[in-house]
């Protein structure tokens, strides 16, 4: 009986840590819309460019993930060209964070989304 509660209680425990590291993905892809357009912001000569930079970029990134990279894309695509479209948005948003001299947030950002896909594809998520 004890090891009946214990088996459920692991379970139940691999259950929430799968859907933290969903959560966690989530925010990664937000903080690569941010990071996005902060470097929009920073890297823009003027109000203008760095309006249309802020902006667009975020806004090419998500429609990009949106598009082919979403749980529920409007276009499917083949896992390694899914991948790669994916790794180039996080990519890019590690890039514009070494662009504007935030090299300890780039890296750290890097990190956490290497772990994190490693994680996705160990548990098939």
């Amino acid at each position: 009986m004890l090891e009946c509660n214990a088996k459920i209680g692991v379970k139940k425990a691999m259950e929430i840590v799968h859907a933290l590291n969903l959560g966690a993905r989530f925010l990664l892809e937000l903080c690569a819309l941010a990071a996005l357009g902060y470097w929009g912001l920073r890297t823009g000569q003027n109000g203008l460019t760095k309006a249309l930079l802020g902006l667009g970029a975020p806004l090419l990134a998500a429609v990009v993930w949106g598009t082919f990279v979403a749980p529920k894309a409007s276009v499917s695509l083949p896992g390694a060209l899914r991948l790669g479209l994916e790794l180039l948005v996080f990519a890019a948003a590690a890039a514009a964070l070494l662009a504007v001299g935030k090299p300890a947030l780039a890296w750290a950002f890097a990190t956490v989304v290497v772990i994190n896909r490693i994680l996705m594809f160990l548990w098939k998520q």
